[in-house]
């Protein structure tokens, strides 16, 4: 199928998938999850695709949702729905990358922020580029993590640093991200595509059915509980965007100024 703001690509059991909005830094819409979702559910999940990677068209990976593109507004109140957002698209994204039987391997060229981030710590391995970096920005417009990160960064570099991403939303350099463990390998720029397209193609050439049996045990010991976290999230989340802080966050941001946090 042809889609708009992704590309699909196969060569042989290697699929690639690029997220292509590069001038907004591949930031998600409402049309762009759609995609995502589609192809996850389709492409990706074709018994000829034995492993996939995952990167970004341009300057970056993602840069998390599209705040100028806005959210589908709630029926009571016009707020933003995200909840319907997490629940119909977002989320069901992270489970079907971490539920294909088959492993997914991030490229991240560039900044993945926000659910951008997300997308990449939900992928199996993750390959950086030296100037990329990572953040959940979140709480910078007055929300928290969602997309899973709440249960993939503190499994991979514990409470402190955690709570360090979670709180203040700085960023965090590919080699920090490294030394941290929450990727597995940094390269530098020109040769991360050739690194990881060298590794997608040994990963499909490889033993599909061990990689699959490795995946479902791993998440069964690591994320047991995910269903509910994603739930808790998107609970979470929905009240967040409620809130007069989300309001006036998203508005600084569009703005580019700095926002005013009432607590309200």
């Amino acid at each position: 199928m042809s889609y708009e703001t992704l590309i699909w690509e196969q060569t042989g059991g290697a699929g690639r998938l690029t997220l292509n909005r590069p001038d907004s830094l591949n930031a998600w819409t409402p049309q762009f999850g759609h995609e995502l979702r589609q192809v996850l559910d389709n492409e990706a999940a074709d018994t000829s695709v034995r492993a996939i990677l995952v990167t970004g068209a341009g300057r970056g990976f993602s840069s998390g949702a599209d705040l100028k593109a806005g959210f589908e507004p709630h029926p009571d109140d016009g707020r933003p729905d995200v909840r319907k957002e997490l629940d119909d698209v977002y989320h069901p994204i992270i489970t079907a990358v971490r539920e294909l039987p088959k492993p997914l391997i991030a490229a991240v060229n560039g900044p993945a922020v926000g659910i951008g981030a997300s997308l990449a710590f939900a992928c199996d391995l993750i390959l950086a580029a030296e100037s990329a970096y990572f953040g959940l920005a979140f709480v910078n417009i007055g929300l928290m993590p969602d997309g899973g990160s709440t249960l993939f960064v503190p499994a991979a570099v514990g409470k402190a640093r955690a709570f360090q991403m979670a709180l203040l939303g700085e960023r965090v350099t590919a080699p920090q991200a490294l030394d941290w463990g929450l990727i597995n390998q940094v390269h530098p720029d020109d040769e991360l595509m050739d690194e990881a397209g060298a590794l997608v193609d040994k990963m499909a050439a490889g033993p599909t059915r061990s990689y699959a049996s490795s995946k479902r045990a791993l998440n069964n010991m690591l994320y047991p509980n995910m269903k509910q976290q994603l739930d808790l999230e998107a609970e979470l989340q929905h009240k967040l965007a409620r809130t007069n802080d989300f309001m006036e966050g998203a508005l600084a941001f569009v703005e580019k100024r700095e926002a005013k946090f009432t607590g309200a």
